[in-house]
């Protein structure tokens, strides 16, 4: 299996070279991808940006703001959290299922001393009952990939100023603040790990997946990007990452909202209705899929706002596709019946 380990602390390029190598053939999957930015906040495919962000304090602090392929919530981002992805092939691998996924991680953070490191939920991983990891799935064509967070050395305050907690999410886990259901793995690892940096704990990491005693025997499994792969990155970069309309949207107003919180995620549904007909619909949340919920809003428009009616579009599709983990009744019941 080969890695790269990105050379810019940009999320904006480190998520284009991820949409590229997932894309281009240039690797051959599975491999790994390792990254560490500058204060960042990347929100699911599917989420609000403005209603996940405080946008002033981001604004003061010159922190970067873009949106991700894949679904899932908002994360925050600084030089003391280190990023990894997997991309494998989708054959290979069942949609969500993260726990098999980041299981290397998981067995090198033991190794290293924190052996209480353990996958739960949907996409954590924590350790006493603390998230210090968040992750996320996209699919596309014949790959999967999936990318989380490691809080090794993160300033956890800015966490709590940077990011919005909905009001569903508080009252569903009792959480009283960000910070106080969020921990860095530095003080849990063995001490000869604890004086190290976020790029030296990346390093380490390798050599305990790659299982060699030193990085320059890891280092004959490394990619390094060409001048071709750096030219489209920078051409991913410009058309999604950088671009206002992907990261932020457009968003009209609405005369319906439709919000639950599934243990599967959150489905925060609003409708445009005009003479008793859905003009358009918009689906936001922190949920996963497969497949772009895009599809599901496309088939409303024009639907009468009706439950039977809702009910007999949304009978088309394969709704798990789109709400990974989330009961089909459960969607339909969200979206159908007036409240």
């Amino acid at each position: 299996m080969q890695y790269l380990v990105m050379q810019t602390d940009d999320i904006r390029t480190n998520l284009a070279t991820e949409q590229y190598l997932m894309n281009s053939g240039k690797l051959e999957a599975p491999f790994m991808l390792f990254y560490i930015e500058k204060p960042c906040i990347i929100v699911g495919r599917n989420q609000n940006t403005m209603e996940e962000i405080n946008q002033k304090y981001c604004e003061d602090n010159e922190i970067t703001i873009t949106r991700r392929l894949s679904g899932g919530g908002a994360m925050y981002q600084d030089l003391g959290n280190m990023c990894f992805s997997f991309v494998v092939p989708a054959k290979d691998q069942k949609f969500g299922d993260f726990k098999t996924l980041v299981q290397p991680i998981v067995k090198a953070l033991h190794e290293m001393g924190a052996t209480k490191a353990e996958v739960t939920g949907r996409n954590d991983i924590v350790i006493e009952g603390k998230k210090f990891s968040g992750n996320a799935m996209y699919t596309k064509g014949d790959k999967t990939f999936s990318h989380g967070t490691l809080m090794f050395d993160v300033d956890t305050s800015a966490v709590e100023n940077a990011l919005r907690v909905s009001k569903d999410k508080i009252e569903s886990k009792g959480v009283k603040s960000v910070r106080s259901h969020v921990t860095n793995i530095k003080p849990y690892l063995d001490k000869q790990y604890q004086a190290l940096d976020t790029f030296a704990f990346r390093d380490e990491l390798i050599k305990k997946i790659w299982q060699v005693d030193s990085l320059e025997q890891a280092q004959k499994f490394e990619y390094h990007l060409d001048e071709t792969d750096k030219a489209e990155i920078a051409k991913i970069e410009q058309e999604l990452y950088k671009n206002w309309d992907w990261v932020y949207g457009r968003s009209p107003e609405f005369t319906v909202q439709r919000r639950h919180r599934f243990t599967g995620g959150t489905i925060d549904a609003r409708f445009l209705i005009d003479n008793g007909v859905i003009t358009s619909v918009k689906i936001y949340g922190d949920f996963f899929g497969k497949k772009d919920v895009g599809e599901v809003e496309a088939l409303l428009a024009g639907v009468k706002y009706a439950p039977a009616e809702i009910r007999q579009a949304l009978a088309k599709l394969d709704l798990t596709q789109y709400f990974a983990g989330i009961p089909t009744e459960e969607i339909v019941e969200l979206l159908a019946v007036q409240k």
